[in-house]
């Protein structure tokens, strides 16, 4: 028997991936997920053979095969890989592999077509947490144009994948989950908002039916990327089911002149038995790079919520005064600030300090604030312009913009053109001359419309492409200039949140809502791509600003701990009382912020919609924190036991209440036993059975604190 010894086997983090060389075309993945150890040359010959089709009636002579870019000159009738032309012509390529490089964790291939004149660079990697990250290059080696109009990868699934998790939303309200039966035919996501949007899913979940965070075999893929993009799912009627992802492209927004090239963004991939593990391969990812933030996040008061545009260096140095006093280690000062800028509808462009509300410029406002040992941020929104502005009167060419015509504007907004050169060194030197002026160590960067004809004045063509690479560009320059500087990517609250921008900056504003019920499932589903320390998640006032339902402070505080936290709200004048209460949410909060910083994030798959149990687990597992709020009334009265997964099984612990003023006792309830005095239990026990859960209002919420003994 023939041992084909073109298969090779890539291994890391506890992932294979198992890849056929045939000289079909390119190669093809035969498995992406769990480790498969050690194999012989002759069992991966064997499983290259056990996973080929056979021909059946009605279809074609050769049935095709799903490799890493799907051509329909080898018989494929789904999705393909590539598509573009020259002038209509070559529209069908048929590139084949002509070298083939790896390594045990990374595999790299060049595929080329002489009659269309094209070539293929594509690369897979293991990292050593388990992702697959997977990218492709196309250049033109012709002597004419290439108009390029999709160019995305693609990876396979298993068979047992039947069921579709994503995510949909709106402004205020991101990241809210959908499932669906994944049947025959495709379904697709598309984002064309210029940004990643408020209703994108950050992945595309497909796995084994009613998978969970806990169990049930799940893939994922996540695009890291910051502009248009298609993410998609589909199953053919001949038995391939595969993921896609890339760039969403405009018509002739990338046309390739001879020798040029054109690289999609990274597709980030990962597994799990259930979605915690999934998403822990892709937190270890992001905190082993080198831009990862490595110093503790500091406690943030933004302005926002408790001063709106009412810049009163009084109010504002009260403000700053009070914060200091609870513990508050960055205050960042919001919309306001800049020359003409008395409400929404103008300014934005005219980064200067606005002399009339600030006739000193901001230095006494930035003393009082380091005086105080805090640092100093401050709100920007580079990438906008009002029409009513110094800067869109004096280049409105500036202005992205389709046939000579504005687009509909958003939020009183038009958007500004980051490509054109001159735009660019504006924005550019308008911050700069800021950040050298004033101490700022951090920027909260906004952006608060999506983008629609979106063309620049310079060329006549879409300009998403390009205003994300200049985006990306702009943001590494600052850096460059001005070491130690933080950026936080805001758009409206969530609605740019990927792994492309989070290269750029240092953490994500979640959502402009920050009402902890709200609250909950945005940061649980953003937190499959997130790890805590790069999602903002503040404290708010006792009335939201977006749902107007009024909290407790513990229940504010709680939702917060899980994030990077902050402060949204007007603490100059609390009671002694509400002083020393934030006070102590903000200590636990920094007693705790390494395990939440670098521990697993766990959520609890509990039977009752009314009950949500979230932790971190440490990644020694010798300590955890939980979190379970009650969201509602429950059927359930008392809701019986809560389990604590993700601890080591043989491990004792110590159960403790963090907060046991919990609501429930003296309303006719006895006080819970375990809770007087805390129990040890085992790690499997507590993950298993669990402990009785406290009686709470709804809209409340216990912390507890596991220690091993």
């Amino acid at each position: 028997m023939h041992h084909d010894s073109t298969v090779i086997h890539l291994r890391a983090g506890g992932t294979s991936v198992i890849v056929d060389l045939h000289d079909d075309g390119v190669p093809e993945i035969l498995h992406w997920g769990a480790d498969q150890g050690d194999l012989s040359p002759h069992e991966l010959s064997d499983i290259a053979r056990a996973t080929r089709a056979q021909r059946v009636s009605g279809g074609l002579d050769r049935p095709a095969r799903l490799t890493v870019l799907p051509q329909e000159s080898t018989g494929w009738q789904g999705t393909p890989g590539l598509t573009g032309s020259r002038s209509g012509q070559v529209f069908s390529p048929a590139l084949r592999a002509t070298e083939v490089v790896h390594t045990p964790s990374s595999l790299s291939f060049d595929a080329v077509d002489e009659t269309a004149r094209l070539r293929v660079h594509g690369t897979l990697a293991l990292d050593p947490a388990g992702v697959l990250s997977h990218s492709l290059t196309v250049t033109n080696t012709g002597d004419d144009d290439y108009d390029l109009v999709d160019l995305c990868v693609t990876l396979p699934l298993p068979a047992g994948a039947t069921e579709i998790l994503d995510t949909t939303g709106r402004h205020l309200r991101e990241r809210s989950p959908q499932r669906h039966a994944f049947t025959l035919g495709r379904h697709q996501r598309d984002s064309r908002k210029g940004r990643p949007g408020a209703d994108a899913t950050l992945l595309l979940f497909v796995g084994t039916p009613g998978f969970g965070f806990e169990r049930g075999l799940v893939h994922a893929v996540h695009l890291a990327f910051s502009g248009n993009q298609r993410v998609a799912a589909e199953k053919l009627v001949t038995g391939p089911a595969f993921l896609q992802a890339g760039e969403l492209l405009a018509a002739g927004e990338i046309r390739l002149a001879p020798g040029a090239s054109y690289s999609t963004p990274t597709v980030i991939a990962s597994w799990g038995d259930g979605l915690t593990e999934l998403s822990a391969r892709i937190h270890t990812r992001l905190r082993a790079r080198r831009v990862h933030p490595r110093s503790p996040r500091p406690v943030t008061l933004n302005t926002w919520e408790a001063v709106y545009f009412d810049h009163d260096l009084g109010r504002l140095t009260a403000l700053a005064e009070a914060a200091a006093r609870v513990g508050v280690e960055r205050y960042v000062l919001d919309d306001g600030w800049f020359h003409g800028r008395r409400d929404d509808t103008a300014g934005l462009g005219d980064w200067r300090v606005d002399a009339d509300v600030w006739p000193d410029g901001l230095s006494p406002l930035i003393d009082t604030v380091t005086g105080l040992g805090m640092q100093f941020g401050l709100w920007v929104e580079p990438e906008m312009v009002n029409p009513d502005s110094d800067l869109a009167r004096a280049h409105p060419d500036w202005l992205l913009q389709a046939a000579g015509r504005l687009p509909v504007e958003g939020r009183q907004q038009q958007v500004l053109d980051l490509s054109h050169p001159d735009a660019y060194a504006y924005i550019l030197e308008a911050l700069d001359a800021l950040l050298v002026e004033y101490p700022i160590g951090y920027l909260k960067w906004d952006h608060n419309r999506d983008l629609v004809d979106a063309g620049s004045t310079r060329t006549g063509t879409a300009a998403v492409h390009n205003n994300v690479v200049a985006l990306y560009a702009l943001l590494d320059e600052l850096k460059a200039r001005h070491p130690g500087l933080e950026i936080e990517s805001c758009a409206s609250g969530g609605a740019r949140v990927d792994l492309g921008i989070l290269d750029h900056t240092d953490r994500i504003w979640t959502s402009d809502c920050i009402d902890p019920i709200e609250r909950l499932t945005i940061q649980k589903y953003t937190g499959l791509l997130v790890p805590y320390e790069l999602m903002g998640a503040h404290i708010s006032g006792p009335e939201s600003h977006s749902t107007g339902r009024r909290h407790d402070l513990s229940m504010r505080a709680g939702v917060a701990l899980f994030g990077h936290l902050g402060i949204e709200w007007d603490i100059a004048a609390l009671s002694t009382t509400d002083e020393a209460e934030l006070t102590g949410w903000i200590d636990l909060y920094k007693a705790n912020r390494s395990l939440f910083h670098t521990g697993t994030s766990v959520h609890v798959d509990h039977p009752d919609p009314a009950v949500d149990i979230r932790g971190v687990v440490a990644t020694d597992q010798g300590s955890a924190v939980f979190v379970f709020s009650q969201v509602a009334t429950s059927a359930a009265y008392p809701v019986g036991p809560l389990r604590f997964p993700g601890l080591a099984a043989d491990t004792r612990y110590r159960v403790s209440l963090v907060n046991r003023e919990f609501t429930g006792i003296g309303n006719g309830q006895s006080p819970l036993d375990w809770a007087e005095q805390p129990v040890t239990l085992t790690g499997k026990y507590l993950a298993t059975i669990g402990l009785q859960g406290p009686v709470l209002f709804p809209e409340h919420l216990a912390v507890f604190s596991i220690t091993s003994v």
